[in-house]
């Protein structure tokens, strides 16, 4: 092998890497773009808006993500699929995932219900629970539109199409955020509908991306080669293989955010400022983290595509790989955070506030930004990590795992040092680092011991 062939070879998985997962990486920012714009857009709007943002809005996310996960994991079926040179069976797979985004949207009519009661409990002033409960409804009721449009997504995420997934999130992004402005403020034709109108701006954005995937997969093109129309079937083995690795996927990832929620409920009982100092530099964090997410999902395609042909040092190049690329975005994130928490924090700066309230704010998000660069390097190791058990079906020892250290970690040291012992804003924002490196710690060792390495998700085809 000359020296121009090997260099290639060791290329390649940073090639594979950066096809794959960096089109996920900018539809996952254009996601938390719309989400960021819309928290600036509240918190020009007014403090109270703002302050009931992050809690409803991760509330919401909390139970949608139950359902969110398991349907994203349709992404792995997908991927080994592909890899294992079976792509008849995607079109099955992708049906159960449909099935499964109908119930799931019931449900969440169901848990809209919950709004009132479950914002009385978190303790906020009266004036915020409201805005709370509001935003919480609308996005729990159009959020099984959500679920069907991420299903549909993972037709072309899991076989690595993942540039016509960002194109289609990116679309969504960019009708969002005028209309979101909009029906906030009150522009143009619209109404001012401040915090509901962030919620049904979003809502409407989602109906579009689904709309846009759904034309694009059920083709009769897409039917001759993986089935898409005519594997509608319900299959009671591949369904029960989708929620036996699925639904774990999707506890890990609802107990992780279950105990952010849990932390922001609690800060919220220090007082509103403490709160929306919170809310702000969360909002800042989701557009680090967001980015993690789409590495940690290009992972597990590139993982599950390698399993399937049963290449494991394919999947371990692949992981390397991404390791180091996401390295070198944690180190431009480090600038970011301590070299200009000024003018990111500006950008949250209410109408309604006084600027003597806002600099308190501001002081107290600029050490917030702090404990976020302490942490956003075990958070960005973690989720790749992740990504390489989710892609193998080692979901399981992950929703053990995450659930015990949400408890032991964070949430039980954060309600007896507040609730209890009166301790404030910094200490619990230590106990969220601290989890965070406990996260890392524990998939990383899981990681390194190997056993995912022969993992499958899918069915074994007979041998004659």
């Amino acid at each position: 092998m000359n020296d121009r062939t090997h260099h290639s070879q060791s290329n390649k998985p940073y090639r594979q890497v950066l096809r794959v997962s960096m089109p996920l990486v900018i539809s996952m920012s254009s996601t938390m773009i719309m989400e960021f714009t819309d928290r600036v857009f509240l918190a020009n709007y007014s403090l109270n808006a703002i302050a009931a943002a992050l809690p409803a809005g991760i509330a919401a996310f909390l139970f949608i993500s139950i359902f969110l996960g398991t349907a994203q994991y349709l992404n792995v079926f997908v991927a080994q699929y592909v890899g294992s040179g079976r792509p008849q069976r995607v079109g099955a797979a992708l049906w159960q995932g449909n099935y499964f985004a109908l119930l799931s949207a019931a449900a969440m009519v169901g848990l809209s219900f919950l709004a009132e009661p479950l914002f009385a409990l978190g303790g906020h002033p009266p004036e915020v629970q409201v805005l709370e409960a509001v935003y919480f409804k609308v996005l729990c009721l159009g959020s099984g539109i959500y679920i069907f449009g991420t299903t549909l997504s993972c037709f072309f995420s899991g076989r690595g199409q993942t540039r016509l997934v960002m194109v289609i999130t990116m679309i969504g992004t960019l009708f969002n955020i005028p209309l979101d402005y909009a029906l906030i403020n009150g522009i143009w034709i619209f109404p001012e509908w401040g915090i509901f109108g962030a919620g049904i701006a979003t809502v409407m954005s989602w109906s579009l991306v689904s709309v846009i995937f759904a034309f694009l997969v059920f083709t009769n093109t897409n039917d001759r080669v993986f089935k898409v129309l005519s594997h509608r079937a319900f299959e009671v083995n591949l369904f029960g293989r989708l929620m036996r690795y699925g639904i774990p996927s999707a506890i890990q990832f609802s107990l992780d955010i279950f105990a952010f929620t849990f932390f922001i409920f609690m800060v919220g009982r220090l007082g509103k400022l403490e709160l929306a100092a919170t809310n702000v530099v969360f909002s800042i964090n989701s557009l680090a983290f967001m980015p993690l997410m789409g590495f940690s999902l290009g992972t597990s395609t590139l993982v599950g595509q390698a399993l399937g042909r049963n290449q494991v040092p394919e999947a371990v190049a692949a992981t390397k790989a991404t390791i180091h690329i996401v390295l070198v975005y944690i180190a431009l994130l480090f600038i970011l955070f301590l070299a200009f928490p000024g003018p990111l924090l500006e950008l949250f700066r209410p109408q309604d506030t006084a600027s003597d309230s806002f600099a308190a704010i501001s002081e107290i998000g600029t050490l917030l930004l702090r404990f976020v660069s302490a942490y956003i390097f075990f958070d960005a190791l973690y989720m790749v990590c992740i990504g390489v058990l989710k892609g193998a079906g080692d979901t399981r020892f992950i929703m053990w795992s995450i659930g015990i250290l949400s408890f032991v970690v964070m949430i039980l040291p954060v309600y007896i040092g507040v609730q209890i012992f009166g301790a404030g804003l910094y200490y619990a924002w230590s106990c969220a680092t601290l989890f965070v490196f406990f996260l890392f710690v524990t998939s990383l060792w899981r990681y390194r011991q190997g056993s995912w390495k022969e993992v499958r998700v899918i069915e074994q085809p007979l041998r004659s």
